[in-house]
C-alpha cells in the first residue's frame, strides 16, 4: 500500500514527463488495469508499458527516472 501512495505522489509532483508517465504506468498496472488498457489510455507500445513494469519490479522507484545519455 505504501508503494500506491508513493506512486501517487511522485504523479502529483513530478516535473519530469518520462518519470510521470512511468509512474502512472506502474500505478495503473498496480490497479489491475491490463497492458492493453494501459496502452491505449497512454498511447504507448506494448514493449514500452512491459519494459516499465519490469524495470520497476527490478529496481524500485529507481527505474522511473530516465537515464541521461549525454
Amino acid at each position: 500500500m505504501e508503494e500506491g501512495r508513493k506512486l501517487q505522489r511522485i504523479t502529483r509532483s513530478a516535473k519530469d514527463p518520462v518519470k510521470l508517465r512511468r509512474a502512472i504506468v506502474v500505478m495503473m498496472s498496480g490497479q489491475g488495469q491490463s497492458v492493453p488498457d494501459i496502452t491505449s489510455l497512454m498511447q504507448v507500445s506494448d514493449d514500452y508499458v512491459r519494459d516499465v513494469i519490469h524495470a520497476f519490479n527490478e529496481k524500485g522507484f529507481d527505474a522511473l527516472d530516465p537515464k541521461w545519455n549525454g
